[in-house]
């Protein structure tokens, strides 16, 4: 089996469009990604590879889960065209081209290109994205290169007003 967990960044503060990339995220923003992050820990998530947007608030948001979940921040693979979208079909791509040996990947970044990728990996998606929404997807496949289009079944999706 493999695993794609889609993160939408926390919380952030609401800069105007000119400055839309370094945006960090607000203390809520933190106290969410801390309480999702630790919520993946007693589950007994374990993160194979940590994928981001370079924009700040995602890659805080990603950093924050790396450190509850015990995995390098060094190892954050960033991708800028994470910030600027991938069409559905390109995150398709991506999601192929992931090491055999990952079984559970970990992508943060934006809406509502974030909405999209789960509405198209999975049978149906009916659900809200909002900020740090995390959504696993699993995949009945022991390679990245066979993964389809609307194959994934929704293992879980936790939202921070869940543990409020």
């Amino acid at each position: 089996m493999k695993r794609v967990i889609i993160v939408r960044h926390a919380k952030a503060v609401p800069y105007g469009y000119d400055d839309d990339f370094t945006r960090d995220l607000t203390e809520r923003g933190v106290n969410d990604a801390q309480r999702i992050g630790k919520e993946l820990k007693k589950m007994g998530i374990t993160p194979d590879a940590m994928i981001s947007s370079p924009a700040n608030r995602a890659l805080q948001t990603a950093h924050i889960f790396a450190e509850n979940l015990g995995f390098d921040k060094k190892n954050i693979v960033e991708i800028k065209k994470m910030y600027h979208g991938y069409s559905a079909n390109e995150f398709l791509g991506l999601i192929k081209e992931l090491k055999n040996d990952v079984q559970t990947a970990f992508f943060f970044g934006h809406n509502p290109a974030f909405h999209y990728y789960a509405n198209n990996l999975l049978e149906r998606f009916y659900d809200d994205m909002p900020t740090c929404s995390t959504v696993a997807i699993d995949f009945n496949a022991e390679s990245w290169k066979i993964v389809e289009a609307r194959s994934g079944k929704k293992a879980f999706q936790l939202v921070p007003a869940m543990f409020k």
